[in-house]
């Protein structure tokens, strides 16, 4: 760990991150810097060349966090002059080709397109294609091109504090609008083939053949997820128990499948090695089966940085290097963000490298505390070794993005980790045999039950309510801070002395800081939320860490409500539930006045109050302003849509500040 923290390239990796993370945060990079960058670069080849072996790595360290900086504004497509939103306007005809089918939803089916051409103009940049669901629509494929007119539609921001950011993350893949059309809006076009079409017409003849079998469709859907990277057909229930087990990687096409993968190659290819250069063959042929199996999986985030990752590894391992794994790891990781900086914001890149850079630090010393001589025990040792070293590395990351603890992750990954291997050899088997009609009943039988097996097991882990710890507030700052304890007390793992004794404490004293600064921080929130929920009212008072939520949900509905969960976990703070709903409070001095489908209110010591408007009430909104004179409406999501439309033209030439959650998002007095 010491040697690889002096490693140069980890520097100069470290320097990219760090120029990323603030290009794509603060937006640092502008064309006027290129001069900026194009001078340090020439100091660097100066100093090079003049042997000036300390200036020349602090100019390294400069110019590799430029290069991050100048990374993200070069894989922005919206730069490039024939970026399509650029030259498109409402009546333009546009040209599609779809480049990923992506989940349906319960109205439109999804895809990520290209848009190849705007009229005559050759264009490109990516938009998310929604097409309506009906009994005659059918579903696109890969490299399918499509010819329409169609106004693009900017993909709509997150309505609620803390939901979801579906925006951001189509963002982080280069989508910034999207398209809704209908059968007849469109028009098919014949289609030009490209490699991964011909892949995913390989997956699709795969995928027929296999619907053919009697495997039941959990199976199905678990073999299409193993074997072929795509989750589109696994149900809600089943993902959520496996993430509930903390085996939710299982289901996603990662290093883990990769490795498990690499290792089967290498075991079936090694008699090669006793040819001349039969060592070189070997690795030749396990990396064009990586890339192969990548292509076929979809070439998702998730496959390329695993199959990139392990193809480092293959290569250092071919080459006898000693730390070949370490330094891999760096290789791949540096040339993913290098040509996909986006990737750093991905959470499976993210929980990726750090569980096996915890699996590669961490693992060995666990190891070493105890060597049991039975063979079994001691692989079962190592096995959970693993799972813990890997389960500690990527605890925080966790915890900030899912907010729940699987506590029997070990036993998860014990029972299933060992089997997955006869999983995927068995799964290639079937899939040989299944193409060319030679498939027996009684293998399809056999693989079904160890899948379906495996689907119980995880159920009944998932079902251990007592060891699944959920809602867990956790933020960023204590995500770094946490991490430095995690570092700095391995480090005093591997060598207790006092230095490191010391930093350790530092870091529990950071976190302590961080803990006490957050908890302070919230006892100094005073806010009232309206929260946007179609066709229902929310809103809630909170005073420090507890809130007051009115409703017009029933009991079920309300304590399952996603936007509150979201904001509870958050902010950390307890939820009250009342459905009696107040037509008057006063909240930091201001008065609230809400009015609901009846219209009636009293107007008597109201001086420009807030109004919040409900339920479609029928009033005359041009008289309530001329008396009242409101400081702000508002308009919740249980309004018909024509209502809040008239409201808010009458807002428009009262001059009278209008909000509707529906548009604008919640609206959040503090």
């Amino acid at each position: 760990m010491k040697k690889l923290l002096g490693y140069l390239p980890f520097h100069f990796l470290l320097c990219l991150i760090v120029g990323i993370y603030i290009q794509y945060t603060t937006g640092f990079w502008s064309h006027g810097n290129m001069w900026l960058f194009i001078a340090i670069l020439f100091i660097v080849v100066l100093a090079f060349f003049l042997k000036k072996a300390k200036p020349f790595i602090i100019l390294s360290w400069i110019a590799f966090f430029f290069l991050g900086i100048s990374t993200v504004d070069v894989n922005d497509e919206r730069n490039s002059n024939r970026y399509f939103g650029k030259h498109i306007s409402a009546s333009d005809s546009t040209v599609l080709e779809i480049k990923k089918v992506l989940k349906a939803g319960r109205f439109h089916y999804k895809y990520e397109a290209e848009v190849v051409q705007v009229n005559d103009e050759i264009t490109n940049g990516k938009t998310l294609l929604n097409i309506e669901i009906d009994t005659n629509s059918s579903v696109l494929m890969v490299d399918d091109r499509i010819y329409l007119t169609a106004m693009f539609s900017e993909v709509k921001a997150s309505l609620n504090p803390h939901q979801f950011d579906y925006r951001g993350y189509l963002a982080r893949q280069g989508i910034y609008q999207q398209l809704f059309l209908k059968k007849n809006q469109f028009l098919k076009l014949e289609k030009e083939s490209s490699l991964l079409g011909f892949i995913a017409g390989i997956r699709s003849k795969i995928q027929n053949s296999l619907q053919q079998e009697k495997f039941s469709d959990d199976t199905y859907a678990v073999m299409n997820a193993l074997l072929l990277g795509q989750r589109q057909e696994i149900s809600k229930e089943l993902t959520e128990d496996y993430a509930r087990a903390g085996a939710i990687h299982i289901l996603a096409v990662s290093g883990l499948h990769v490795g498990i993968i690499l290792l089967i190659l290498s075991f079936l290819l090694k008699p090669l090695e006793r040819l001349k250069k039969g060592r070189i063959i070997k690795l030749i042929l396990i990396v064009l089966f990586l890339w192969f199996f990548a292509l076929l999986a979809g070439m998702s985030a998730s496959v390329v940085r695993a199959v990139t990752m392990f193809s480092a590894v293959a290569i250092g391992q071919a080459t006898q290097n000693r730390n070949s794994v370490e330094h891999s790891l760096i290789l791949s990781m540096f040339l993913l963000l290098l040509c996909k900086p986006m990737f750093l914001f991905d959470v499976g890149f993210q929980l990726s490298y750090v569980a096996v850079f915890g699996i590669v630090w961490v693992q060995p010393k666990l190891y070493n505390i105890w060597k049991p001589k039975p063979s079994f025990i001691d692989k079962l040792w190592q096995l959970f070794t693993v799972s813990v070293a890997a389960q500690l590395a990527v605890l925080p990351l966790s915890l900030f993005y899912f907010h729940q603890f699987p506590a029997l992750f070990w036993l998860s990954n014990l029972v299933i980790v060992p089997f997955l291997g006869i999983i995927l050899t068995g799964g290639v088997l079937i899939i040989i045999l299944s193409l060319v009609s030679l498939l027996p009943n009684f293998l399809v039988y056999f693989y079904d039950r160890i899948i379906s097996l495996m689907n119980s097991f995880i159920e009944f882990i998932s079902r251990q309510e007592a060891f699944l710890f959920t809602d867990i507030s956790f933020s960023e700052f204590m995500m770094f801070a946490s991490y430095l304890v995690i570092v700095f007390g391995i480090y005093l793992f591997y060598r207790l002395n006092a230095r490191k004794l010391l930093l350790f404490l530092g870091s529990v004293a950071i976190f302590q800081i961080v803990l006490t600064f957050e908890k302070f921080q919230m006892n100094d929130i005073n806010e009232l939320v309206v929260f946007h929920k179609s066709r229902n009212s929310i809103y809630g008072v909170r005073e420090r860490s507890k809130m007051k939520v009115y409703h017009s949900l029933d009991s079920i509905q309300i304590n399952n409500e996603k936007i509150l969960r979201s904001y509870k976990v958050r902010e950390n703070v307890h939820l009250e539930f009342l459905q009696e709903r107040p037509n008057y409070m006063e909240f930091l001095d201001q008065q609230v006045l809400i009015i609901d489908s009846m219209g009636v209110y009293d107007i008597k010591e109201l001086h420009s109050p807030i109004i919040l408007l409900k339920n479609s009430p029928n009033i005359h909104l041009n008289r309530l302003i001329a008396v009242l004179k409101p400081k702000q409406i508002i308009a919740d999501g249980s309004n018909y849509k024509s209502a809040i439309e008239l409201w808010k033209q009458t807002c428009i030439k009262t001059k009278t500040p209008f909000w509707a959650t529906g548009q604008n998002g919640a609206y959040i007095l503090e």
